[in-house]
């Protein structure tokens, strides 16, 4: 049983797996690798003044999650269901594998049928292009308690910086539910005068 299952390892997803692991919860990332990132030039995304191909965007997301703890694998989500003791959630894959987790965020892009399918609630979307987003209040959360969504399929732009921002938003509103306080991750850098006696 995860702490945490994000569904989608895109911007959000990798943003938000990030953070919640670096909070000290168990997370997974199950990553059907179709995301509209992997076709993108990105030359707008804050950090890459030389721009940045989509799909080295998503490799090193997906890196930077693991590489703070986040298990990611590859698959399909293609059915999400509470658990009959509602301790949680199982989420089923297409070649068969099953996850359970006591959490979800959904950061499924374009592409809203997952949580449809789960009956959770959905809307129109108000982007080009994007027909149908998942109904969040202002935290994330949607209709299902315990599950979550992010980024573009949440109902924000389609920009990499603006749904990257949006995972980790909430996931930190995740992780300060959890933690029943308002959860902060900065790190420092040493003081030059600490560095030099290093």
């Amino acid at each position: 049983m995860y702490d945490v299952a994000i569904v989608g390892g895109g911007p959000a997803g990798a943003s938000a797996a990030t953070f919640t692991a670096r909070a000290g919860l168990q997370t997974i990332v199950i990553d059907a690798d179709a995301g509209m990132t992997r076709r993108a030039l990105v030359n707008n995304h804050l950090g890459f003044p030389e721009g940045i191909r989509g799909p080295d965007m998503v490799d090193t997301g997906k890196l930077q999650a693991a590489r703070n703890g986040a298990e990611v694998v590859e698959g399909k989500v293609v059915g999400l269901e509470q658990k009959s003791d509602q301790d949680g959630f199982t989420l089923g894959t297409e070649d068969g594998r099953s996850f359970e987790a006591r959490q979800v965020i959904l950061t499924l892009g374009a592409n809203a049928e997952l949580a449809r399918q789960a009956g959770i609630q959905t809307k129109p979307g108000t982007e080009p292009r994007i027909r149908e987003i998942v109904d969040v209040d202002r935290d994330g959360r949607t209709s299902l308690p315990g599950v979550w969504a992010a980024g573009t399929v949440a109902g924000v732009s389609v920009h990499t910086i603006i749904t990257a921002g949006d995972g980790a938003r909430v996931a930190v509103n995740l992780i300060s539910a959890v933690k029943g306080e308002r959860h902060v991750d900065h790190d420092v850098l040493p003081r030059p005068t600490e560095a030099a006696a290093d």
